[in-house]
């Protein structure tokens, strides 16, 4: 089962077993390489040849497709549409309806934005469905990463399913109370707004709870933590972070060196 308050499934796999710096350096290598990389298909190479059969490795393969179908999809459908219609460079018309005209530059353009974002939700998709935050905090720190730095990484990487169960909570207590919020669109609608008020104070409840808890544990104490997880961290997995960080440099070059000429 998951973790009510993060992505986490835990589960016995390889991709697991990682080190969270391993995964964190993947999932950056992967983006630079789908923003900056050459060729059209390369972000859809990436997805369908790196981050689904990880995904499979890591015993996570639904719940990752799900989840990157179910956010992803109407953004997709909603950028296809506008920027098919509303390029301001298309020239190459492809069909026309009434005072509208889809052009191959727009559509270009849309699968192109697209695909990218697609290998960037969901490399970091795959890193939060097999990595606990703490896990990725406390790696952070031992390597001295300051811990401001490293609270502010894993409570954004939380922020979503905690919104998304403190939401479940409201409305559960609603219903309790009579509220209504199924049937058509318009009772969803109308039930979104007792919900907003609750969501909002409840959020700024939680992050002065949580400034008073790290303050409680010397959070902010220039003094070396310590540990009860141990996390390991091969020589190999060493070596690779350096050629993903070494890839992504080069990537990046050969983006700067096409500008140039």
């Amino acid at each position: 089962m998951p973790d009510r308050l993060s992505f986490f499934i835990p589960r016995e796999s390889r991709v697991h077993s990682l080190n969270p710096l391993t995964k964190l350096a993947l999932a950056f290598s992967l983006i630079i390489l789908a923003f900056f990389g050459p060729g059209l298909f390369l972000p859809v190479a990436l997805y369908f040849f790196v981050l689904v059969p990880l995904s499979l490795l890591g015993k996570v393969g639904k719940e990752f497709l799900q989840t990157s179908f179910r956010l992803l999809l109407p953004l997709f459908a909603f950028l296809f549409v506008m920027q098919s219609l509303f390029y301001p460079g298309g020239e190459t018309v492809i069909f026309s309806f009434w005072i509208f005209s889809a052009t191959s530059e727009g559509v270009v353009f849309a699968f192109r934005t697209a695909t990218r974002i697609l290998v960037m939700v969901s490399s970091f998709l795959l890193l939060l469905l097999t990595t606990h935050p703490s896990t990725l905090m406390n790696d952070l720190s031992r390597r001295g990463v300051p811990a401001s730095l490293s609270y502010i990484i894993t409570s954004t990487l939380q922020i979503i399913p905690q919104m998304q169960a403190r939401a479940v909570t409201i409305q559960d207590a609603q219903r309790s109370r009579g509220l209504d919020t199924g049937g058509n669109l318009i009772n969803r609608i109308r039930s979104l707004l007792p919900l907003v008020g609750p969501l909002v104070f409840s959020s700024l409840v939680d992050v002065e709870e949580r400034a008073i808890a790290i303050e409680a544990r010397a959070f902010t104490l220039p003094v070396k933590k310590t540990s009860l997880i141990d996390i390991p961290d091969s020589r190999g997995e060493a070596v690779l972070r350096w050629v993903m960080a070494a890839l992504s440099l080069m990537t990046i070059g050969y983006r700067i060196w096409l500008s140039l000429n």
